[in-house]
C-alpha cells in the first residue's frame, strides 16, 4: 500500500481534489474530519481542549465551537501550537490505523488529505505528496466567498501556514486549481494514472 498525502494551502481546492480521487475509486480519508471526531464531546482531546481554552470555546450542547476556537488560535501563535499538540497526535494515529486497514486493497494506494502536512513535520511518513496550488489572490477571493473572511482575516490565515510555493517545491505532484473544473479533473486523473502505474503489485 502506497501512502499518498494530499496537501496545499487554505482554499486551494484540496476538498475538490479529494472528492475526485474518491469518485475514481481511490480510498481517501480527510484529516479535518478526523480532527472533528477526536474532539467530539467526551473524547480525551475534547477534555484537553476545554482544560486549555476554557468553557468559552464550547457551544451550549458542550461541543467545541470551531469558529470561536479558530478565532483564538489564528490570532495567537502559542495557542495554535497548544491546540495542534492536542489534536495532531490523535489524528495521525487514526490515519496510520486507516492505512493499515487498507493493505492489499486495489488500486494499492490511498490518499489522506492533510492540510498541515509539512507544518507538522509528517511529510516523510508518506510515499508521495500531492499539492494543490492556485495564486494567492484566488485563495483570498475563495475565503471571502466561502467563509465570509475579510482580506485581513484571509491573510492572517495564510500567514499561519507554510508558504504555498515551498509546499510546491517539496511535492511529487502539483495540481493547479485556478482553471476550469475540467482542467483540474484532467490533472487529477493524470496523477491517479501515474500512481496506479507505480503502485500495482508486480506479477
Amino acid at each position: 500500500m502506497r501512502k499518498v498525502a494530499l496537501t496545499g494551502g487554505i482554499a486551494t481546492g484540496k476538498s475538490y481534489a479529494l472528492a475526485r480521487f474518491a469518485r475514481k475509486g481511490v480510498p481517501t480519508i480527510d484529516a479535518d474530519m478526523l480532527a472533528r471526531t477526536v474532539v467530539a464531546r467526551g473524547e480525551p482531546a475534547w477534555s484537553a481542549v476545554r482544560d486549555r481554552f476554557g468553557d468559552g470555546v464550547l457551544q451550549s450542547n458542550g461541543e467545541i465551537d470551531r469558529a470561536r476556537l479558530g478565532g483564538l488560535i489564528f490570532s495567537d501563535p502559542a495557542a495554535r501550537r497548544d491546540l495542534e499538540a492536542i489534536i495532531h497526535p490523535a489524528v495521525y494515529s487514526a490515519i496510520r490505523a486507516w492505512y493499515e486497514s487498507m493493505q492489499d486493497v486495489p488500486p494499492y494506494f490511498a490518499v489522506a488529505d492533510i492540510p498541515l502536512l509539512f507544518e507538522t513535520g509528517h511529510d516523510r511518513q508518506f510515499d508521495r505528496i500531492v499539492v494543490t496550488w492556485c495564486p494567492e489572490p484566488v485563495q483570498i477571493q475563495r475565503m471571502a466567498g466561502r467563509n465570509g473572511f475579510s482580506e485581513a482575516e484571509a491573510r492572517q490565515r495564510l500567514a499561519a501556514q507554510m508558504p504555498l510555493e515551498e509546499k510546491v517545491r517539496r511535492a511529487h505532484h502539483v495540481i493547479r486549481t485556478d482553471g476550469t473544473f475540467e482542467e483540474t479533473d484532467r490533472q487529477i486523473d493524470a496523477v491517479i494514472a501515474g500512481l496506479k502505474a507505480i503502485s500495482s503489485p508486480r506479477p
